[in-house]
């Protein structure tokens, strides 16, 4: 256990507070917050590939939710035959339906980082653990903005952080089939299901978000809420970049005579 908390203060730990205090250093004014910010922007912009594929995935996965539900009342009674069909239809879809998971796996390591600098990084003690290029500020001043102590639980951060989680989540769901005469088409009952969890989804992350924000440092909700932020930008992006390709499809298919 040793060992792996070792290897993960020196892959993880360390290079994440040496590269915040480096940015602490060189912003003026020496603005935690700032450099907070700069580095959740810096850690997206690595993750970037990542987070493209998951929310392409997670996208992608929603759009064939009508199938899946086939799929599953077609085979109900014969669950094998039902997961090699499944399995069929993600490989001819293009979709991995586990993809969605591993950013969010790979960022817990650097949001526990960051918790961590925190915790216990600011301290004077922690600034040991700097690279001998960066230079030793003495004192980290935890107020942003001079304002915001970094170092203590915030509510108004918390709430911002929770709100730009229900944006991001808000932004992935997709209309549910359509109802004819009160009764729904064939695979809406599995999407209805689907839509229930991603409503309780949409609210009961925000909500722990808040929960935890109040109860740990500032720093970290602040963390949270940017890259929240940058999460639904991408998506954004994503999801325009999509439709103008869709558009310019059908353009193509149905030109003008």
């Amino acid at each position: 256990m040793g060992y792996i908390t070792h290897l993960y203060t020196i892959i993880f730990y360390q290079p994440t507070f040496n590269f915040l205090v480096w940015l602490y250093n060189i912003i003026p004014g020496h603005d935690i917050g700032l450099a907070i910010i700069a580095l959740t922007l810096l850690i997206r912009v690595i993750l970037f590939p990542l987070f493209y594929q998951s929310i392409k995935s997670q996208k992608a996965l929603q759009d064939i939710q009508p199938k899946i539900g086939e799929i599953r009342k077609k085979y109900k009674d014969d669950q094998q035959k039902q997961a090699a069909e499944l399995m069929n239809l993600y490989k001819a879809e293009k979709v991995n339906p586990f993809s969605s998971c591993l950013p969010l796996l790979i960022q817990f390591p650097f949001l526990i980082a960051v918790y961590q600098s925190f915790m216990h990084g600011l301290k004077s003690q922690s600034l040991d653990l700097l690279y001998s290029f960066v230079a030793n500020p003495g004192v980290i001043n935890t107020v942003s903005l001079g304002y915001f102590d970094l170092s203590q639980p915030s509510v108004i951060l918390a709430v911002l952080a929770g709100a730009a989680q229900f944006l991001q989540a808000k932004m992935m769901i997709t209309k549910r089939p359509p109802m004819i005469k009160n009764k729904e088409i064939e695979g809406s009952k599995d999407e209805k299901m689907t839509a229930v969890l991603n409503k309780q989804m949409l609210y009961f992350m925000p909500i722990f978000t808040v929960i935890i924000g109040i109860s740990l440092p500032a720093g970290l909700a602040l963390y949270w809420l940017f890259t929240t932020l940058l999460m639904a930008l991408q998506q954004l992006w994503m999801f325009r970049k999509r439709k103008q390709k869709e558009t310019e499809e059908v353009k193509a298919e149905f030109p003008k005579i």
